[in-house]
């Protein structure tokens, strides 16, 4: 697959589908700016497009993640910019996404930084990596998605702890209380595309309708979700991968 070329980010996909998006502004330690904004939208665009991509990563260059939302252009911002929903519309696009997720985190994942990497699927993190939501420290409060992802990922008491006081907790702390899956201390990307790897070997379909029910989970009774399970089940029931997939498994059985 063929990707444009960007100016704030890298992107490049491999032969199993991996695709790999790196936030390329070191200067500013990858600080989200409107322009990177609009060229992951971009992004995500044509990989939803093409429907090759297994698995989508989210890293960054110079040993950091993002490092927050883009101040010189944030202290400007005003009503009408908060309610256009910069960065909450493109982390939810990232939640959306049809295959999985994976944030590999190096250094700092701050502000809308963090807030990003919970809008993935899943967090790789080198132990040296830090996490916080300091918004409040500047007057304003997280305002893309961390007060409802959060919750969801670490529970509502930690969710508030973080939030309200602002402070930076380190990646051992983060594995603690569930905000991130995974510590190395290698390279995360390296990590998580062995993580990707996995995924990608597994049904495509399955795996993308794993995330559509897991997605939905926490907005369905128990009925809607057994609804939705059986639906989704009756449609993979009837792919051709189910069967070429069971029956090499039963084969390979056979042959032991």
């Amino acid at each position: 697959m063929h990707l444009q070329q960007f100016s704030t980010i890298t992107a490049t996909v491999d032969e199993n589908g991996i695709a790999v998006c790196t936030f390329n502004r070191p200067e500013v330690r990858n600080a989200l700016s409107q322009q990177m904004v609009a060229e992951i939208h971009t992004l995500l665009d044509e990989l939803t497009a093409d429907g090759t991509t297994r698995v989508l990563i989210f890293t960054g260059s110079s040993g950091t993640f993002v490092s927050g939302a883009d101040l010189a252009e944030m202290v400007s911002r005003d009503r009408s910019a908060a309610l256009r929903k910069i960065n909450n519309g493109l982390f939810q696009k990232i939640e959306d996404f049809p295959t999985p997720t994976i944030a590999a985190i190096e250094g700092y994942a701050l502000g809308g930084g963090c807030e990003l990497a919970a809008a993935c699927d899943l967090r790789v993190a080198h132990k040296d990596a830090r996490f916080g939501q300091p918004e409040v420290k500047l007057g304003i409060i997280p305002g893309a998605g961390a007060t409802y992802r959060l919750p969801r990922l670490i529970g509502l008491a930690k969710a508030k702890e973080l939030i309200y006081t602002g402070k930076i907790i380190t990646a051992e702390i983060a594995l603690e209380i569930g905000l991130i899956n995974e510590i190395t201390d290698a390279n995360p990307l390296e990590a998580a595309i062995v993580m990707a790897k996995q995924i990608a070997e597994n049904s495509g379909p399955a795996v993308n309708f794993a995330k559509m029910a897991l997605n939905n989970a926490s907005e369905m009774s128990t009925a809607t979700g057994i609804a939705l399970e059986t639906a989704i089940q009756s449609v993979l029931y009837e792919d051709d991968e189910k069967y070429r997939r069971m029956q090499e498994f039963l084969d390979r059985k056979k042959n032991k």
